[in-house]
């Protein structure tokens, strides 16, 4: 499944909206040109290439071509950089996605924890007669052929059974328990699990184990329980009647040594973090703690309610669980979905991941499992928590100068397609050249727009990408257009002017406009902003003044009344955009302020 990125999205619907508005627009230039060389039934020759290349010269300009290009450099580039730090994006955009979640879930083991479990100890349950008997059935277990990392933890540390083996039940992250059945003279079934899960706590014996491993539990260690039963073992999904507690089995989890730093710098960020653990809520609790999570209790995931309206309401006053199975996961995923956040889910077991696919973004730990990196968006390949605001950064860079790019790109394609929309109406020819058009687009957008692409920006992701570029796009550009349209009026009314003079005198005009646009885009000014615009005004300077570019591209000199007339033009189109800019950047302050 696509990660559901708002870059993505909002240059798509763009691109949509661009494509049917040419649709008309089109035919209105051709038209237009076609109308300005004498109609449609006296133009042939030399008078289809005109029309041809004025009309080319009006489409060209209102496709942003460019965007999705740079879009997709910068994604590309944030992923070589994020690679190098070894973290594997497995979707580009998801780059973008992490810069704009605000609610962080998180499993506890193998996440939080560093995946290593370290057998503890064998505890004995008062009142229990077959505890000799506990290290030697503990050694079943732990050679099962399917064992997880758990049973695999006691190899060595427990006794090895010569106990005959006559079937088994491997471990369920869903029913939380293994069983053993050992043949001989009175077969017995040994279970080896969750204590909520295999003892009843209406059973007297079973309340004493269950209150040890409650102890055992808030120390931050795993606790599971041996019982035995003479009861036979049927459907695999159901326990053996008659179960008798028969040991306490304890295991260490080290917490990340940057799990704490990580966490504590989404929190700073406003980032929501949940804990959401299969282990039991007083070991996840404690673990939490260690992490730097402020938590005295985490809730048991059993007592979650189903409905997902009524789980969104519970989640948004805890935030650390123990017992969650993984259908409950990615039903909270769901939750917190519903109620508009964004969420990131890192986890690394098979059974994180119906959570990592359903939530916005996956991550998944390098040594996780194979399915869970399948279906993630984003891999730690070392396992390293440390790296992830790393790729926050990236992210905001990706977004902030992505949007920076959209207003420079999009105000072109608003003024072109006012001026299409008015000359092909009214049959006046095109102002410029295609060619012309092209050195314009190199020095205002083309090489800017792959240098600030590079450029660092932390940030913070606001929602609302494409409106703002819009609200600062759709001004910008109707002044440009009608900058232009009016200084091809007056120089059509003057009647001195030649042809190159007119194309000039318009390209002078859209340069003024466009290194404006793109000095208001690469505000604040530092020394390397400031270095871009000057280097394309430099450019600009160049283009129009040095005779082998100014005669390839068709520009000529212009005399002082003439330059005058393109300067009042360009500064008073300059001037209106920038009380433009600064009513949009007030609105966008404030709406900032009220998020």
């Amino acid at each position: 499944t696509l990660v559901n990125s708002e870059l993505r999205n909002s240059l798509n619907r763009m691109i949509r909206w661009v494509t049917w508005a040419l649709i008309p627009l089109v035919l209105i230039i051709v038209n237009g040109q076609v109308q300005t060389v004498g109609g449609w039934g006296s133009v042939e020759g030399e008078g289809w290439v005109d029309v041809a290349v004025r009309s080319t010269s009006s489409i060209v300009a209102m496709i942003p071509q460019g965007l999705v290009l740079i879009t997709s450099i910068a994604f590309a580039l944030a992923a070589v950089a994020l690679a190098r730090r070894r973290v594997l994006l497995q979707e580009l955009p998801a780059v973008e996605v992490l810069a704009r979640v605000d609610v962080l879930c998180t499993d506890k083991t193998g996440t939080l924890t560093d995946g290593n479990i370290a057998f503890d100890a064998v505890h004995p349950i008062p009142g229990s007669d077959a505890f000799p008997t506990a290290a030697e059935v503990l050694g079943l277990f732990a050679h099962d052929p399917a064992a997880n990392s758990t049973a695999l933890s006691m190899v060595g540390k427990v006794l090895d059974s010569d106990f005959a083996v006559s079937s088994r039940v491997p471990f369920s992250s869903t029913r939380k328990w293994s069983a053993v059945v050992t043949r001989g003279p009175l077969p017995l079934t040994w279970v080896l699990g969750a204590p909520e899960f295999v003892l009843d706590s209406s059973v007297p014996t079973h309340v004493v184990a269950l209150s040890e491993a409650n102890r055992h539990a808030e120390r931050g260690v795993r606790t599971l329980v041996l019982a035995a039963s003479n009861g036979e073992l049927g459907d695999s999904s159901e326990l053996p009647g008659g179960l008798v507690p028969v040991a306490l089995v304890t295991f260490r989890e080290n917490v990340r040594d940057d799990a704490q730093q990580t966490l504590d710098y989404f929190r700073d960020q406003g980032v929501t973090v949940y804990i959401i653990s299969g282990d039991n809520p007083h070991t996840v609790a404690a673990i939490a703690r260690e992490a730097g999570v402020d938590v005295i209790e985490a809730l048991d995931a059993r007592t979650l309610p189903t409905d997902i309206e009524a789980l969104a309401e519970v989640l948004e006053n805890h935030r650390v669980f123990g017992r969650v199975t993984p259908e409950q996961k990615r039903t909270m995923m769901s939750a917190l979905q519903s109620r508009g956040h964004v969420v990131a889910m890192i986890g690394d077991g098979v059974n994180d991941a119906l959570a990592l696919k359903h939530a916005d973004l996956g991550i998944s730990m390098g040594t996780g499992a194979p399915a869970t990196r399948a279906v993630s968006n984003l891999v730690l390949l070392d396992n390293r928590f440390s790296a992830l605001p790393r790729v926050v950064d990236e992210g905001r860079k990706v977004i902030a100068n992505i949007e920076r790019l959209s207003r420079l790109f999009l105000t072109k394609t608003v003024w072109a397609m006012i001026l299409a929309a008015v000359f092909g109406a009214l049959f006046v020819s095109y102002p410029f050249m295609p060619r012309q058009l092209s050195a314009i687009d190199f020095f205002t957008i083309g090489i800017p727009a792959f240098l600030i692409a590079l450029l660092p920006n932390s940030r913070l992701y606001v929602p609302g990408f494409l409106r703002r570029a819009l609200t600062f796009c759709i001004p910008a550009g109707v002044i440009t257009g009608v900058a232009v349209v009016w200084l091809t009026w007056t120089i059509a009314a003057d009647g001195t002017w030649n042809l190159a003079e007119s194309q000039t005198a318009t390209a002078l005009v859209l340069s003024m406009t466009g290194l404006w646009v793109l000095t208001s885009l690469t505000r604040p000014l530092d020394g390397r902003r400031v270095a871009i615009v000057l280097a394309m005004l430099v450019v600009s300077v160049g283009l129009f003044a040095i005779p082998f570019f100014a005669e390839f591209f068709g520009f000529v000199p212009l005399d002082t009344e003439q330059f005058v007339l393109v300067a009042v033009v360009g500064g008073v189109a300059n001037a209106l955009m920038s009380l433009v800019i600064a009513i949009v950047d007030r609105r966008n302050r404030a709406a900032l302020a009220t998020s």
